[in-house]
């Protein structure tokens, strides 16, 4: 569910006509509602209610500190994979100690960074990470809290770079080799493994590879528990999908009814790493039409908005629903088209062989389910500034991130003197 609707022929974010964002800050630009980010949050966070938890929101789905302290203040935390990501986390208010660190490819100044912090846990990936972790927390004078990461080998039946927990993925490790590696764990001085952490992928649309992973992880827990290692936390990871467009996958509390029947009597906190299931659909990319083209093969839409905007559709052909911000131009005759950006690559597009209304130039347009892995993605290939970013809140809106200007794009950036005509 989310509160972007049609009011009196145009389509509003909650209280707020997109239109009028449109015209007052320009466009490519992307908007958030907040009451949809709150709504999302309090379902998820309640559904695992009769349990010890906590929801740390993935935040590689969306950084924005604006929306990391709201979820903050609704007491989550976050489920972080670098130094930048925690740094963020903590400038926006967040608890350290309601921190986990996931990431094959911790440095030592993250780690380092990460201790001194106090964060929760690590999320270890590897034996070699393992022993690092122990040799860093060591000159520290500290000890490491770590969930070792298995591999359940469950198939989650999503796109296969977002598929995790297979055995050819490069995160975690086999869960046969498991408790070898808590065995080797006990022996390190510095290392607390005080956990268990299993994520199977994204965007996954069924119930049944959630409850097989968890059938798994409980069995694993007992095992463990049964050689003395002192599991207190089991993390499940996140992976819960949404709807692009006519996928149907379990509500959290569908999902909560999954796997707690195998979980709930373990005696553990359970941490959950919920991101796109609650940011995705709560935001949206509006664009502006500039041109339309035909040739002999295909008809094109050529939008202000490209794949550095929004990647998803190029590097995983996603779906994204597109909704006229004027509802009458859904009336208009319809065409198969391809919406493209400006960027130059022939795989800038944002949807690819859709059925459209026939599109005029200025028509706006909001690309859909565009709050998780967009903004946050974005970059500035063809020197293109990055969109602001919008909350909206009842009827009022609030800038939490401005437009990037043509200053932002070489801050930084020097050329020598050699070049310049000092040095030979």
């Amino acid at each position: 569910m989310h509160f972007f609707e049609y009011k009196n022929g145009e389509l509003y974010a909650e209280g707020v006509p997109v239109a009028r964002l449109a015209e007052e800050l320009g466009t490519p630009l992307y908007v958030y509602s907040h009451k949809t980010l709150v709504r999302h949050f309090k379902v998820f966070n309640e559904a695992f209610a009769d349990v010890p938890h906590l929801i740390c929101f993935a935040m590689k789905s969306n950084s924005n500190i604006a929306i990391l302290r709201l979820f903050s203040e609704l007491g989550g935390g976050l489920d972080i994979v670098s130094q930048g990501e925690l740094y963020r986390g903590i400038k926006a208010g967040v608890s350290p100690k309601k921190v986990v660190f996931a990431g094959v490819g911790k440095t030592d100044d993250e780690i380092a960074y990460a201790l001194e912090q106090g964060i929760l846990m690590f999320n270890v990936e590897s034996e070699d990470e393992l022993r690092n972790i122990d040799a860093v927390a060591g000159r520290l004078g500290k000890t490491a809290p770590v969930a070792i990461r298995v591999n359940p080998d469950v198939n989650p039946e999503t796109h296969p770079y977002i598929a995790t927990g297979l055995k050819k993925s490069k995160f975690g490790i086999d869960i046969a080799r498991a408790m070898a590696q808590y065995r080797a764990a006990a022996e390190l001085p510095n290392i607390d493994a005080c956990g268990l952490h299993c994520h199977i992928g994204s965007q996954i649309t069924q119930s049944s590879p959630f409850a097989e992973a968890a059938g798994k992880a409980a069995d694993l827990v007992h095992a463990l528990r049964g050689e003395g290692h002192d599991i207190r936390y089991l993390n499940v990871g996140g992976g819960l999908g949404i709807t692009y467009h006519d996928e149907v996958p379990p509500s959290p509390k569908e999902y909560a009814e999954a796997i707690l029947p195998v979980l709930k009597d373990l005696d553990v906190t359970l941490v959950l790493e919920p991101g796109r299931v609650i940011a995705g659909n709560a935001g949206i990319l509006v664009t502006k039409v500039l041109y339309g083209k035909e040739n002999e093969e295909k008809r094109f839409t050529i939008i202000d908005a490209g794949m550095n905007d929004l990647i998803r559709p190029s590097l995983y052909h996603a779906f994204q629903e597109v909704w006229p911000v004027e509802e009458a131009v859904r009336q208009r005759p319809r065409h198969v088209c391809d919406l493209v950006g400006p960027i130059c690559e022939s795989g800038d597009y944002l949807a690819k062989d859709r059925e459209l209304p026939e599109l005029e130039r200025d028509d706006l347009l909001a690309i859909m389910s565009a709050g998780a892995y967009g903004f946050v993605m974005a970059s500035n290939y063809n020197s293109r500034p990055r969109p602001p970013e919008v909350l909206v809140r009842d009827g009022e809106y609030h800038v939490i991130r401005e437009r990037e200007n043509f200053e932002d794009l070489i801050r930084g950036e020097s050329i020598p003197a050699f070049i310049s005509g000092g040095a030979g």
